[in-house]
């Protein structure tokens, strides 16, 4: 069977520099822009993508950040060293959502895209429909400090990064998840590029904490934030969502049960459960409503 997705590239200016950025797309409707976690791409939300209750009222767009996924590092990264900035990342998403011709589009995020959402919000509000964080919390902290510490074997020659990477995120999905899905979650991470799982890390651990820009304002915010945190997961816990939606208001908050860091891909049956009544409220429609 040839699955309804349609896989293109869009050439976009990024900071003065040229990119060719991959995304997947299928629906037609309400514009719903999906962000990846740190160190993956956007096949996390393959499983959407094919969400054909979903798909005939929204349409749904996953595109891979630079240096992810099918989306190559700009010329000359062979000189650099990747660390993403929430300033990059905000003009990543800005600059995707122009080149694509999309307007007032709602964004979903899962990690440091559930952290990224709440910057966008801060900065451009007006220009989007509603936001929606998977796994969203003010900051997050390094708890693999220690001898010897993980987070450095991501990016070292003498260790395979990769294995490393799904090592650790075996740990924060839920063990209620189906196998295949949490294998291939997994995967994903073993196939991330040389350095960029640890330089995503850079924004979640340290240069994208909220606590330092006044996020208790997104509370003043004509921007819809829905939360939705799994309760499997140490890095962004129901506790921290729950601080994070008080703060700031947010329209709406659920725990998932039996969920991890991934609910999109680890167990995505049950994550539609969680996602539909708040896709419901941006339709707003009772005649447009989405039925399971």
């Amino acid at each position: 069977m040839i699955e309804d997705i349609h896989g293109r590239y869009v050439n976009m200016l990024l900071k003065g520099r040229t990119h060719r950025i991959y995304f997947e797309e299928a629906g037609t409707g309400v514009p719903l822009i999906c962000l990846h976690t740190a160190g993956s791409d956007g096949r996390q939300y393959r499983h959407l993508l094919n969400d054909t209750a979903i798909t005939k009222k929204f349409r749904i767009i996953a595109f891979d950040m630079p240096w992810h996924g099918k989306s190559s590092p700009p010329a000359g990264f062979e000189a650099e060293i990747y660390e993403l900035t929430t300033d990059y990342y905000i003009s990543t998403i800005i600059s995707f959502i122009e080149a694509i011709g999309v307007e007032k589009p709602v964004v979903m995020g899962c990690s440091i895209g559930g952290r990224v959402i709440l910057h966008l919000v801060l900065q451009h509000d007006s220009k989007l429909r509603g936001v929606i964080g998977l796994q969203s919390a003010l900051f997050a902290e390094d708890r693999s400090l220690g001898a010897p510490n993980p987070i450095n074997l991501l990016h070292r020659p003498d260790v395979h990064g990769g294995n490393i990477s799904g090592a650790l995120m075996a740990g924060m999905t839920a063990p209620q998840s189906p196998r295949n899905e949490r294998w291939e979650t997994m995967w994903h991470y073993m196939q991330s590029g040389p350095g960029v799982f640890m330089g995503d890390l850079h924004y979640y651990f340290s240069e994208g904490d909220l606590r330092s820009v006044g996020a208790e304002a997104l509370k003043n915010s004509r921007c819809p934030i829905y939360l939705l945190n799994g309760e499997y997961d140490v890095s962004a816990s129901p506790e921290m969502g729950r601080d994070l939606a008080e703060l700031i208001n947010a329209k709406y908050f659920r725990v998932m049960k039996n969920m991890g860091h991934f609910p999109m891909s680890e167990n995505p049956d049950e994550f539609r459960c969680y996602l539909i009544p708040i896709l419901n409220k941006v339709l707003g429609n009772t005649d447009d409503f989405i039925h399971p």
